[in-house]
């Protein structure tokens, strides 16, 4: 098995080349709704791209509960990892994958029991109702898929594997452009048709990365002493897991309460918001994959006691974290409109002009969600993931308490929403830094005594 051990070597080589297949993998789990959204722009118009990019909220929400539990589980076979703590680290993963299996047919039947009832409390206009109903009964089938592939990922890069999920997530993404179109221009099958492309493409990541820890990683197979319930483990993945599901779900929440209110300045807000989104998320999905890499980076050392290596493996993090960041910012606010015509027919031009507005506001300051993304990473790391989950309801708070406010201000509308999030960015950067410098000094203070 292709691992890498982060406690050893060069800090920034070592940081950088684990980062990189993830970043490229989530890229490519981007293009999963980057493609349906392309597709469905420029082949089904306005109302369905209003629907699909509304939906790919509620789903983003939705299976940030799941990641979140994967997120949080890993972080914790990072530290039993560099503890070198491997039985343990098995009882972890038998503990781990029943509770978030639970959590997964618990979300699949609900979402399927109260989709109307969602819809409603989402303020979907009627004319997208229906395309909206439409694809998330058949994206919905999904959810496991999305389960085994990120519990599985979560996994493999916790031990320093993050080449092999890169592979999975790739073929998939061909499988999904395939299929896409195939389903939406060949068979006519509308938005169902994008929704059946990307779950058939999120089982095979699932199903394949399931079949590869199987077969080759003999030292992660689960014995059978480890497959036990104890209250100790239980308490100690639920510790790492429940809190890490709650930052993601409040931040997630709080994007979707922002989502209705975009949603109820109609069609033409919905599309350009939808097609924004999508141009947003790629541009600062490096940074947040980067977070990541910098948590298992910082749990693998913090289980291994290598304080020194952490403190400068953060400087090296924040560095090439804000240059990144102020080169992507440069490039999304220029080409704003050409990325928007990826999504958008050139005639549409109120939801070109609305798209662009939220663009030139809020990719000016990437450099904000890259700080925030480094802060989640360590504290989850570091196993403080409460403060994480403060910080996200400093951000998302913000933003939904702003956007709200300012949208009701005449002569502001929706550009309030906009200017909402990059202040929720920096009251929660400036929190979580002032936070990390108490408790170093408090460190340092105890290892002087």
């Amino acid at each position: 098995m292709a691992q890498m051990d982060l406690t050893q070597g060069n800090i920034t080589k070592t940081l950088l080349r684990f980062a990189f297949p993830m970043i490229c993998g989530n890229l490519l789990q981007q293009l999963y709704n980057v493609v349906d959204t392309l597709i469905v722009g420029q082949f089904l118009g306005a109302d369905a791209l209003a629907a699909v990019g509304s939906a790919y909220t509620l789903m983003t929400f939705l299976t940030s509960i799941l990641l979140g539990l994967c997120m949080g589980s890993g972080a914790m076979f990072s530290i039993r990892y560099g503890e070198g703590n491997r039985r343990q680290l098995q009882e972890d993963m038998f503990v781990s994958f029943l509770m978030i299996a639970a959590v997964t047919v618990v979300i699949n039947v609900g979402v399927f029991v109260f989709l109307d009832g969602i819809m409603r409390l989402l303020s979907v206009p009627q004319e997208v109702y229906g395309l909206m109903r439409e694809y998330l009964w058949v994206i919905f089938w999904g959810i496991g898929g999305t389960f085994l592939y990120n519990y599985y990922a979560s996994l493999l890069r916790a031990v320093g594997n993050s080449v092999v999920p890169l592979i999975f997530l790739g073929i998939s993404a061909v499988i999904n452009i395939v299929l896409d179109l195939y389903f939406v221009v060949s068979c006519g099958w509308g938005v169902a048709g994008a929704a059946f492309a990307t779950i058939l493409a999120q089982w095979f990541s699932g199903v394949g990365l399931l079949i590869y820890k199987w077969l080759k990683c003999p030292q992660l197979k689960i014995g059978r002493r480890q497959m036990r319930v104890r209250r100790e483990t239980v308490r100690e993945v639920t510790g790492a897991s429940v809190l890490t599901c709650l930052q993601q779900s409040v931040m997630n929440l709080g994007i979707l309460m922002v989502q209705g209110l975009v949603n109820s300045f109609g069609a033409s807000v919905m599309a350009a918001f939808a097609a924004a989104v999508k141009i947003d998320s790629f541009a600062y999905m490096p940074l947040q994959d980067f977070g990541n890499a910098f948590s298992t980076f910082i749990a693998q050392n913090h289980g291994a006691k290598k304080k020194d290596r952490i403190r400068e493996g953060i400087r090296c993090a924040v560095r090439t974290a804000v240059i990144f960041a102020l080169c992507v910012s440069a490039v999304v606010v220029i080409f704003a409109r050409l990325f928007l015509l990826i999504f958008i027919r050139p005639e549409e031009t109120e939801i070109l002009a609305i798209g662009v507005s939220y663009l030139r506001v809020v990719g000016a300051f990437y450099v904000g969600i890259g700080g925030l993304f480094l802060l989640y990473g360590l504290y989850r790391a570091i196993e403080r993931p409460a403060m994480s989950l403060v910080l996200t309801v400093i951000s998302l708070g913000t933003r939904v308490l702003l956007a709200y406010a300012l949208s009701a201000v005449p002569g502001i509308g929706v550009l309030g929403i906009w200017w909402a999030v990059p202040i929720g960015w920096a009251l929660a950067d400036v929190t979580g830094v002032v936070y990390y410098r108490h408790i170093r000094k408090k460190e340092d203070r105890c290892t002087n005594s």
